[in-house]
């Protein structure tokens, strides 16, 4: 047996987003544990758990919003990654492509929405 988000390849990025955000966190400053760190860590797993939730959401309506915020938490993510290369705690580099990464899941679920908004 499946749930139906895990056939979702929009689902399967934000797993990896998710992934790649706690690596990155790992590395900031201990005084940022509660701040920075946690506040980039809850937005990129609210990306993972909207779609979750819009998949079984019984109509496309309801799904589509769930989408949209989900697209809200990754804006939200890259925010705080400006925040955090102005810090200083992540290198250009690494903000890159965090942030083409971030492009790549909007989208892919702008894609989506697309898809579940036709007739």
């Amino acid at each position: 047996m499946s749930f139906r988000f895990e056939k979702l390849n929009v689902w399967q990025d934000a797993r990896i987003f998710v992934k790649h955000i706690y690596e990155i966190t790992r590395k900031f400053p201990g005084d940022e544990r509660f701040g920075l760190v946690d506040q980039l860590r809850r937005a990129a797993v609210s990306v993972a758990l909207n779609i979750t939730e819009g998949s079984d959401r019984k109509s496309d309506v309801e799904f589509r919003r769930f989408l949209r915020m989900s697209i809200t938490s990754v804006e939200e993510v890259v925010t705080g990654l400006y925040i955090a290369l102005d810090q200083k705690y992540i290198t250009q580099k690494q903000f890159d492509n965090l942030y083409q990464e971030a492009n790549n899941l909007v989208a892919r679920t702008n894609s989506l929405v697309k898809s579940i908004s036709k007739p």
